[in-house]
């Protein structure tokens, strides 16, 4: 039986990524480098802290990280704070309302940072629905390994056989694998490059999720 749902939130509940983009962009810019979008898409489901980390192995840069990150925080703090065209994606609060009148546990694992949930919390009023909110800057690697996953599972006090994750990125994915709890692949129109191959199903909207029989 379901007892408890872990959301990713950037490309599940709400699509960050475009103002994500511009500001790592915008960023690698400055730093006078070039990121191809193909290596960009392989850093979908990674801390900033991480992605910077992997950006200076690559070319070289001595800057410390977290002045790097803090320098991407404050052009997507910008970004967001001056973009009026962002909603939470098609059917992901009817489906939270669903969970919780069901009584069905809610828990956030995402890579963004402590602030960067805040934020998007505060502006759609999700507090209501979460029993625990992680971020993926309290662990010093990030998806694909499993930890995040596996601090919901143990904080949800859920058996992983009763919890499910919804992730939309390959990394995530193979997080929620290696974790094994079973995985619900995103696949909205905003995901790009991504494999879903290692997910228990594949979704293409959140009125497909079958939340009564989905864990039969």
């Amino acid at each position: 039986m379901l007892q408890t749902v872990i959301f990713d939130m950037d490309g599940v509940i709400v699509d960050t990524e475009p103002v994500h983009h511009y500001a790592y962009f915008k960023h690698f810019e400055e730093l006078n480098i070039e990121v191809s979008e193909e290596m960009f898409a392989s850093f979908t489901g990674n801390s900033t802290k991480n992605v910077f980390q992997k950006i200076k192995d690559h070319f070289g840069i001595i800057t410390d990280t977290e002045v790097l990150v803090q320098r991407k925080r404050t052009l997507f703090n910008e970004a967001f704070d001056t973009k009026e065209d962002l909603f939470l994606l098609d059917g992901v609060e009817d489906l939270m309302k669903k969970l919780h009148q069901k009584n069905i546990q809610m828990v956030l694992a995402s890579s963004a940072s402590k602030v960067t949930i805040e934020r998007i919390f505060n502006r759609f009023n999700l507090h209501q629905y979460f029993s625990h909110v992680i971020s993926g800057e309290d662990f010093p690697q990030s998806k694909p390994n499993p930890a995040i996953f596996n601090e919901a599972v143990r904080l949800s006090n859920t058996p992983k056989e009763h919890c499910i994750i919804i992730e939309d990125s390959t990394n995530g994915i193979k997080a929620a694998h290696a974790s094994g709890v079973f995985c619900v692949g995103y696949k909205s129109v905003n995901s790009h490059k991504q494999d879903y191959s290692l997910a228990n199903i594949v979704i293409d909207r959140f009125e497909e999720l079958d939340i009564e029989n989905i864990l039969k």
